[in-house]
């Protein structure tokens, strides 16, 4: 009995110890993001001038770091990634190689059409002069052209990742900032929100949403992206349907369109337009409906049957290199 005594309050003790230690764990585990389904793993760094691939002949003394994308199942790197930096300010995705055959974090630019779009941007437009682009677009030519941008921040909007990924997708957006070392505001969240949502409304309503975002007279420009479409696509499924696919470039360029043709009739697509990857590969947006290609960013690239950018009346043609097309706001 004495034994008892003894043992009976020590084993409660050691109970609620074990519990407390125990419900510690799961706080913690419900507090702390996990880790991400790939890592980036620097590769080397230096000069812009390091890295002829990347066309920045114009920002020889930018700081560039290369870096691996990679997964536990794959001996080799699903992409690599090039950031580019200026002193005491935080990296911006410059270049993005997806290695694998889905969407994954970034789509595919050519590097020169960058370079060309943030020296026209410096050259022709004035110092006060806003830029109005996707984020990730924003950064960029902030980076390059020294121009205001109204969105700075990394706002990871929409997140692509692949559907097995999708239950990570906290954990990778918090990845994400942290690579990037940017905390967007809620504020700068809710006007990307209303920026987009602009581009899915008619052109004439879409530009008038835009101006409500800034200064009414202030000298403002409007950046777009063709592969924008799919970003835009996936934030707004109800009211812009799109989709894509790659092909390999060919000599038979009638039997190139013959794909495209079969693909638009095989999936009652509205239309398509395309998208330079390289040399040896091309890209294919396809509008699924008529709605789609009535909105103010279908009106700014240049679609099959459809009227060109040139007659747009809601906004200013200015500029256009490769899939870049910019438009001054009115």
């Amino acid at each position: 009995m004495r034994w008892l005594d003894k043992f009976l309050p020590l084993l409660g003790i050691t109970l609620v110890t074990g519990g407390f230690i125990l419900l510690s764990w799961f706080a913690y585990l419900w507090l702390t993001p996990g880790i991400a389904p790939y890592q980036y793993q620097l590769i080397n760094e230096g000069d812009a001038s390091k890295y002829p691939e990347l066309e920045l002949e114009a920002w020889p003394t930018l700081k560039i770091s290369k870096h691996e994308i990679r997964v536990a199942e794959s001996d080799k790197p699903v992409a690599l990634a090039y950031f580019g930096q200026r002193e005491q300010e935080a990296p911006v995705l410059l270049n993005w190689e997806n290695h694998t055959g889905e969407p994954l974090i970034a789509l595919e630019r050519k590097p020169s059409e960058l370079s060309a779009l943030a020296t026209a941007i410096g050259k022709h437009t004035s110092p006060n002069a806003l830029i109005l682009a996707w984020w990730d677009t924003s950064r960029q030519i902030r980076l390059l052209s020294e121009r205001n941008t109204l969105f700075n921040g990394h706002l990871n909007e929409p997140l692509i990742i692949p559907a097995r990924w999708q239950e990570q997708s906290d954990t990778i957006r918090a990845y994400e900032s942290n690579i990037a070392q940017s905390a967007p505001t809620e504020e700068e969240y809710k006007q990307f929100r209303r920026f987009t949502e602009a581009l899915v409304q008619t052109p004439e309503t879409g530009v008038a949403q835009l101006r409500e975002l800034i200064d009414s007279s202030q000298e403002a420009y409007l950046v777009i992206h063709v592969s924008d479409l799919y970003k835009l696509g996936l934030l707004h499924p109800d009211k812009f349907g799109v989709a894509y696919k790659n092909y390999a470039l060919t000599s038979n360029i009638h039997g190139l369109i013959t794909h495209m043709k079969v693909e638009m009739k095989e999936h009652n697509y509205s239309t398509y337009t395309l998208q330079s990857l390289s040399d040896r590969d091309i890209r294919v947006f396809f509008l699924a409906d008529e709605p789609s290609t009535n909105t103010l960013i279908a009106q700014m690239l240049p679609f099959t049957d459809k009227p060109p950018p040139l007659d747009l009346k809601a906004a200013q043609l200015v500029y256009q290199q490769g899939g870049y097309w910019v438009y001054k706001l009115p």
